[in-house]
């Protein structure tokens, strides 16, 4: 696989992006995102009438000089995310370009929470385990300095999303967490996407699959053989109901995950590898709403 090259033209392009965030914010004081609670900021939001004991710093005596009554200005209490991205790096994820596509997702979401002024953490989960790459990155610097890490990720082995998110740390209603995968395993993801969402965490899964999974040109006689499992093949004539059984089987997968997200309210998108990253930002993830 080809080491990821961070193309800065599209950063340019996503620059006035961001993550939406739809659940409880609960994250630390200094970042940019609004909360509906009141508190620091520079971002005017109220006023209230002062109480014996308030701080008399955020008395506003232009009003007190007009109506002789004192009142407090109260301002948007702004908070700093966490990100967290996490790469299935199971071999499957290495054939036909579907680790170059999950590293260039993962660089680029990075980078819209990072000019946020949020944190990020990215890890690759391989067997039962989870490695962190980078982690509590903050400012431009820092990623583009670290951002290379990535091409330390080497795909093989097996994945199990389950066991590996869910006993990790996960703060709590403090972000996103992002699923780059082809979720082509036998681990119970529905676990994760249940763990996640219980921490009140924003939830996105992204199904990352080959043009040659989603429409197989194979046919004839030929021996397929389990990228994780080379003890596992399939050996047959593979003919025009073969392939239509096959199709079936990729739909339920799809439909399965994407219909899980949708009742635990999580989001979900299907990426062909060979998709631009402008046409999954600009039309899939926009459209969902997802970046805005």
């Amino acid at each position: 696989m080809k080491d990821l090259v961070v193309d800065e033209k599209f950063l340019e392009q996503i620059e006035l992006l961001q993550l939406s965030i739809n659940d409880v914010l609960q994250g630390r004081f200094g970042g940019n995102h609004k909360t509906k609670t009141y508190g620091s900021s520079v971002e005017f939001a109220d006023y209230r009438e002062y109480i014996p004991g308030d701080d008399i710093s955020k008395i506003d005596w232009s009003v007190f000089a007009r109506t002789e009554n004192l009142f407090l200005k109260l301002f948007l209490d702004e908070r700093q995310l966490h990100t967290r991205i996490y790469i299935d790096a199971s071999a499957s994820m290495g054939f036909f370009s579907k680790g170059e596509k999950a590293l260039e997702l993962a660089a680029s979401l990075a980078y819209l929470s990072i000019k946020y002024m949020d944190k990020v953490s990215i890890y690759y989960i391989q067997d039962n385990k989870i490695y962190g790459l980078l982690e509590n990155v903050v400012g431009k610097d820092s990623f583009l300095n670290s951002i290379g890490k990535l091409n330390d990720i080497t795909f093989k082995g097996s994945s199990d999303l389950s066991d590996a998110i869910v006993t990790s740390v996960v703060g709590y209603g403090d972000g996103n967490s992002i699923i780059i995968s082809d979720f082509l395993t036998d681990s119970n993801y529905d676990n994760v996407i249940d763990h996640l969402r219980g921490k009140r965490r924003d939830v996105l899964c992204l199904q990352v699959l080959a043009p040659e999974e989603l429409n197989p040109s194979f046919r004839g006689k030929v021996i397929l053989y389990d990228s994780e499992n080379n003890q596992k093949y399939y050996k047959n004539n593979i003919n025009k109901s073969v392939v239509e059984a096959y199709q079936e089987a990729l739909d339920y997968v799809t439909s399965r995950i994407r219909n899980y997200c949708q009742i635990r309210d999580a989001n979900y998108l299907l990426v062909p590898s060979d998709r631009s990253l402008q046409d999954i930002f600009f039309k899939d993830l926009m459209s969902m709403e997802v970046v805005k």
